[in-house]
C-alpha cells in the first residue's frame, strides 16, 4: 500500500509553490493532507494539438508534487471535451475536431509528461479518457445535469461578454463544456481537481456538480499562469510556447528567448528546485552586477533536465553556447524532409520552428531566416531542389538541414 507522506513542510509547499487560490480554503485542505488520508486528484488535458507545452507542465508538475506525497493521479485526456471545445478566454468557437483527430494527438501525451509525472512504480498515475463515460450519457441524463446551473451562470463569463458585445455568436454547445467537464469530477469521484486560475470557472463547475449528485466536498487548486512581468503568457497563441516533444536542443533555445521577467516564476513552476533557490533567483535577479542570461540558462538547463536527462541538458547547453553566443553551426544539425515547391512558411511551421503561419511571416519579414547564411526576405518564396542539403536558420538558435525529396 502506498504510503502518505503527512511532513507539514511538505505539504505547506506544495499548497503555496505556484498557487493562486484554493477552494474553499487552505487550512481544510491542508488538514486533510496532514490526516494521512489518500486523495485521489486530476487534472484534464484537452488532445487540442500533438504536443503538451510548458503551460500543461505546470500543472502535470503540480500532479507529481502530490505523487511524490502518495496521493492517487489521474491524467485525464478530454478526448470527449475536447470535441466541444474550451471556450475559456477564446472571443470564437473553436474549429471542431474528430475523435480520430484528437486521438491521434493524445498519442505521445504520456510520453511527454512522463518527465514530471511517473506512470509507474510503486504508486503511478493512471490515464483516463473521459469518453469512457460522456459517450454513454442520456438526452435525459444531460438534461438533469445542466438543471444544477442557470443560464445567467454561465453568460457572465468574460469571454461570452466580450463576444456580445461585439456581435459574436455564442453556440450553445459551448455552454455545455464546462458542465461536462463537472461531471468527470463525479464519475470519476475525486476529491480535488488541479488546473489553471483561467480554469477556474470550469472547475468550480465539478465541485457544484460533486456536492450535488456524490453529497462530497471537492477541493480547487488553481495555479498562477506562466507569464511574464507584463501578463503575457507562455503558450502557443503567444507563439512563445515550449513543447514537451521538442529536441532538447530546441526547449533549450526557446527558454533562452523568454523575457528576463519569466525567469523566477519559470523556476518556480516548471522546475523541481527548492524555494529556497527559487528565493535565491528572485534576489539575485534585483541586483544590476548579476547577467539574467545565467540565470535564464539555468533555467533553461533544469527543463531540459527534467524532459530528457542531465547528459541531454549538458549537450543542449553546450549547444547554445557555440550557436549562438560564439555564433558557430552545431555539429549535427536535425534534417527535415521538405517538398520541392512546398512554400518555405509551410516548412518552417511543420518543422516547428514557427507556432503558425503569421509567425513564420514575422520571422521573415524581421530578418531572422537564412538559408546557408544568406537572410531570406520573400515570404513567397518556396523549396526547390537545388535548396537540398543546406541550413535553414531561424531566430539565433534553431537550425535545420533541408532534405528535398
Amino acid at each position: 500500500m502506498t504510503k502518505v507522506i503527512t511532513d507539514e513542510k511538505m505539504i505547506d509547499e506544495v499548497l503555496e509553490r505556484g498557487v493562486e487560490q484554493i477552494f474553499p480554503d487552505k487550512k481544510t485542505l491542508k488538514e486533510k493532507l496532514m490526516s494521512g488520508e489518500r486523495i485521489r486528484l486530476y487534472c484534464g488535458y484537452d488532445p487540442t494539438a500533438p504536443s503538451l507545452h510548458i503551460g500543461n507542465a505546470v500543472t502535470i508538475n503540480k500532479l507529481s508534487q502530490f505523487q511524490k506525497l502518495g496521493h492517487e493521479i489521474i491524467f485525464l485526456i478530454g478526448d470527449f471535451t475536447c470535441m466541444i471545445g474550451d471556450p475559456t478566454d477564446k472571443l470564437a468557437t473553436r474549429k471542431k475536431m474528430t475523435r480520430e483527430e484528437i486521438l491521434e494527438n493524445a498519442k505521445g501525451y504520456q510520453k511527454q509528461a512522463s518527465g514530471y509525472l511517473k506512470f509507474d512504480g510503486e504508486n503511478p498515475a493512471q490515464i483516463m479518457y473521459n469518453s469512457e463515460w460522456n459517450d454513454k450519457l442520456t438526452f435525459k441524463e444531460l438534461i438533469e445535469l445542466s438543471s444544477n446551473f442557470t443560464v445567467q451562470q454561465m453568460i457572465q463569463r468574460d469571454m461570452f461578454q466580450k463576444r456580445m458585445a461585439e456581435e459574436k455568436p455564442i453556440y450553445l454547445h459551448e455552454f455545455l463544456y464546462p458542465l461536462t467537464q463537472g461531471y468527470d469530477s463525479v464519475v470519476m469521484n475525486v476529491d480535488l481537481e488541479i488546473g489553471g486560475n483561467d480554469q477556474m470557472f470550469n472547475m468550480l463547475a465539478g465541485r457544484t456538480l460533486q456536492k450535488n449528485i456524490n453529497n462530497k466536498e471537492k477541493f480547487v487548486v488553481t495555479l498562477k499562469l506562466l507569464a511574464d512581468e507584463t501578463g503575457k503568457k507562455m503558450g502557443k497563441s503567444e507563439g512563445n510556447a515550449v513543447f514537451l516533444d521538442q529536441a532538447p536542443q530546441d526547449m533549450y533555445g526557446a527558454v533562452m528567448s523568454w523575457t528576463d521577467g519569466t525567469i523566477a516564476v519559470g523556476f518556480e513552476m516548471a522546475t523541481n528546485v527548492s524555494m529556497q533557490e527559487v528565493k535565491e533567483v528572485e534576489e539575485a535577479l534585483k541586483d544590476e552586477k548579476n547577467n539574467p542570461r545565467d540565470y535564464k540558462m539555468k533555467l533553461a538547463y533544469e527543463m531540459v533536465k527534467i524532459n530528457y536527462g542531465e547528459e541531454a541538458a549538458d549537450k543542449a547547453q553546450e549547444n547554445f553556447v557555440r550557436t549562438v553566443q560564439k555564433k558557430e553551426v552545431p555539429d549535427v544539425v536535425v534534417e527535415e524532409n521538405g517538398n520541392n515547391g512546398e512554400k518555405l512558411i509551410d516548412f518552417i511551421v511543420r518543422a516547428k520552428l514557427a507556432s503558425s503561419n503569421g509567425d513564420a511571416k514575422r520571422k521573415i519579414e524581421q530578418g531572422g531566416v537564412s538559408i546557408d547564411g544568406e537572410i531570406v526576405k520573400d515570404i513567397q518564396i518556396k523549396i526547390s531542389k537545388d535548396m537540398n542539403g543546406k541550413i535553414l536558420k531561424v531566430g539565433k538558435r534553431e537550425f535545420r538541414k533541408i532534405i528535398v525529396k
